[in-house]
């Protein structure tokens, strides 16, 4: 159940990933393997504060998406890749109406929302992506702090990735990996808000079978 919808995350040492390779990538956005996060803040200013200094950091570069359930969400944003999280990122306040903050940002699809384990400001630096409108059961429970406004079909194509079955029942877990190869902060839209792009490995043919 999207109880569990997260873990808490946390942060290895990826930010030292190829910093080199980093810089030329960020050029070369090959087309189908990019995708945008607009981030608004009027919703859940911590939480895009937080998502925005791990960006910076290069926190998420070589980090994967560890969860992919269809109908329901794609979860990503931990260095171990289990969900559980190394501890090394510091945990925020969850922004949302069960812990007194109101967000009335909806989990609808393309929505990106703050995985949490049930503790409620337990949120550090995983997080999910809403494949359908139905995710709203999750409205008031989760901190929703940003949207996929270009490239959701690259999120979809995650899908499309074999998957296994997690400890918790779900065939989620991708069989090979799912990877955020460089993520960085772009200009910001036409009303302000920041963005970032993500641009992903090339999932859907992975090399050395």
């Amino acid at each position: 159940s999207a109880k569990n919808a997260s873990s808490v995350a946390p942060a290895g040492n990826v930010a030292e990933n190829n910093n080199a390779d980093n810089q030329n990538s960020a050029d070369s956005s090959t087309d189908g393997n990019t995708f945008i996060i607009t981030l608004y803040p009027e919703y859940a200013p911590i939480s895009c504060e937080n998502f925005e200094n791990l960006v910076n950091s290069g926190f998420y570069n070589g980090v994967g998406f560890h969860r992919v359930v269809e109908g329901f969400m794609a979860q990503g944003g931990d260095p171990t890749g289990t969900g559980m999280g190394d501890g090394s990122v510091p945990t925020i306040k969850g922004e949302f109406e069960a812990n007194g903050v109101h967000n009335t940002l909806s989990h609808k699809r393309g929505v990106v929302s703050m995985a949490r384990s049930q503790m409620f400001d337990s949120a550090s630096s995983q997080f999910f992506i809403c494949y359908d409108d139905s995710c709203t059961f999750l409205d008031g429970n989760y901190a929703a702090f940003g949207e996929v406004t270009e490239g959701m079909e690259v999120v979809d194509d995650f899908l499309k990735v074999e998957r296994s079955f997690n400890s918790g029942g779900e065939l989620a877990s991708p069989n090979t990996p799912i990877t955020m190869e460089n993520v960085v902060m772009i200009d910001a839209d036409e009303n302000g808000n920041p963005r970032v792009q993500v641009t992903m490995n090339d999932f859907l043919h992975p090399s050395a079978e």
